[in-house]
């Protein structure tokens, strides 16, 4: 069979669509100016039937083993991820530019090394020199971890593909990586693939934990085609603003492990400290009860964690009025302003409102409803809510406040903090001995303030 000659196309490099021709914005995600030209060889059809040799096959009740897990020596490190490093898995890890990830991962390999793991630290965007610094002021520097600055996956595999392979590799990033047989510049959609197909074959095959560094486009997912979340099997971000000193790493995916778990770090001189009890590090600085402002206990994976969820409500010289939100979701505060208003009969119409999440942090959950309505409420009345209240439950479109899951461990979390009263939905109100009250609909909610 004659092999098949190199063909042109253009490739998004946002999302990965693929099209004959060069267009100024992606027709897929939308995207201006990331299409990029790439040389493909098209791939032989017309295989033939039979000619394979035949996949083994085993039954379900089949015993299994699980995977050994290798602890990392940083516990919340440990806990995102499951457990530990899964022997020949590879993890994915995301984060805005600056937010810790390379400080995490040099740490990270430090504390592996001390252990005892043959440990690899390959980066493709700084100099040797450049890390050891870093190490040196993290007081990581005896620790005995392999470093290199290498870009050519060729060099990266002759190193690390063999049969005394590393146990820990951590490539800082994917998308500094390239592979010479292809045209494209490094960091492309092909690249950024192939270069993580290869390495993830390694892993594979010689049973070395691998980590990858991945950056992140603007809308804050990791860049390059999203083929490289599907072929990892760990995904975490890392969250966090940069001019304040908590971070979050989040699990997304986790083939060994639950999704959703988070681990809490606080930005140092010295690097990232854990945070042992992040809700009371949350609430610490809370002050003497003042209106607008509310607890809500929150699930963060299996972690109960307590947050404080900020309100302002102002009069408005403008005909449309401003709505500004900071770690929550702006679509479900429209939809809450529309139920108080038409449901509980609030004037919110033609008034500014503000809310914020304290300390950083986003929330996503619907639980969180019923303490941002009751944080709302409190500023629009300008009435103080009393001292060791918290808050949870998802308010519906009719006005309903309905219930959540865990919230026997939402209010053990609390109580341990020193919390006493807590409004929760009447329908989860049985069999709860935290001193609570039971609210059906958001007007419940209203007469609860009216009566402070």
């Amino acid at each position: 069979m004659a092999k098949a000659s190199p063909t042109t196309l253009y490739v998004c490099q946002a999302c990965g669509a693929q099209s004959r021709k060069w267009v100024g914005k992606c027709e897929a995600c939308g995207e201006w100016n990331s299409i990029v030209e790439e040389s493909f060889t098209p791939t032989p059809k017309g295989l033939t039937p039979g000619k394979g040799k035949g996949v083994e096959t085993i039954s379900l009740a089949a015993p299994v083993t699980l995977p050994e897990r290798r602890k990392t020596g940083i516990s919340e490190l440990d806990r995102v991820l499951g457990g530990g490093l899964v022997e020949g898995s590879a993890t994915l890890i995301g984060g805005d530019p600056g937010i810790g990830k390379s400080t995490l991962l040099l740490q990270a390999a430090a504390a592996l090394a001390q252990m005892g793991a043959a440990t690899t630290y390959i980066t493709g965007e700084e100099s040797t020199a450049q890390v050891q610094l870093r190490a040196e002021r993290l007081g990581a520097k005896s620790a005995p971890v392999a470093l290199a600055a290498a870009t050519s996956v060729r060099d990266i595999l002759a190193t690390i593909d063999k049969s005394d392979a590393p146990e820990i590799v951590i490539i800082d990033s994917i998308q500094t990586m390239f592979i010479d047989a292809l045209d494209s510049a490094p960091g492309t959609v092909a690249q950024v693939r192939a270069s993580a197909q290869e390495l993830i074959r390694a892993a594979k095959k010689r049973g070395f934990a691998l980590i990858l560094v991945g950056h992140v486009t603007k809308d804050g997912q990791i860049a390059g085609p999203r083929v490289l979340e599907h072929m990892v099997d760990t995904v975490l971000y890392f969250e966090g603003d940069r001019g304040h000193q908590y971070r979050i790493l989040r699990a997304v995916k986790n083939r060994f492990g639950a999704t959703d778990e988070i681990g809490v770090f606080s930005m140092s001189d010295k690097g990232l400290e854990e945070v042992k009890n992040p809700s009371a590090l949350f609430l610490e600085q809370r002050e003497t009860p003042i209106s607008g402002a509310a607890v809500f206990a929150g699930m963060e994976g299996t972690r109960p964690m307590l947050m404080e969820i900020q309100a302002l409500v102002s009069p408005s010289p403008m005909s449309t009025p401003r709505r500004a939100t900071v770690g929550f979701d702006s679509g479900r505060l429209a939809m809450m302003l529309a139920v108080l208003e038409t449901r509980a009969g609030m004037r919110l119409a033609d008034k500014e409102v503000f809310l914020n999440v304290a300390g950083g942090l986003k929330i996503t959950e619907p639980g969180a409803d019923l303490a941002a309505a009751l944080a709302l409420l409190s500023a629009l009345l300008d009435k103080p809510l009393p001292e060791g209240l918290i808050a949870v439950g998802e308010i519906g479109l009719t006005g309903e406040i309905r219930s959540v899951s865990r919230i026997d461990a939402r209010l053990k979390e609390a109580e341990k903090l020193g919390f006493t009263k807590a409004l929760i939905p009447a329908a989860a109100a049985r069999g709860i001995s935290l001193g609570n009250r039971p609210l059906a609909h958001v007007e419940d909610l209203v007469h609860y303030l009216r009566e402070l």
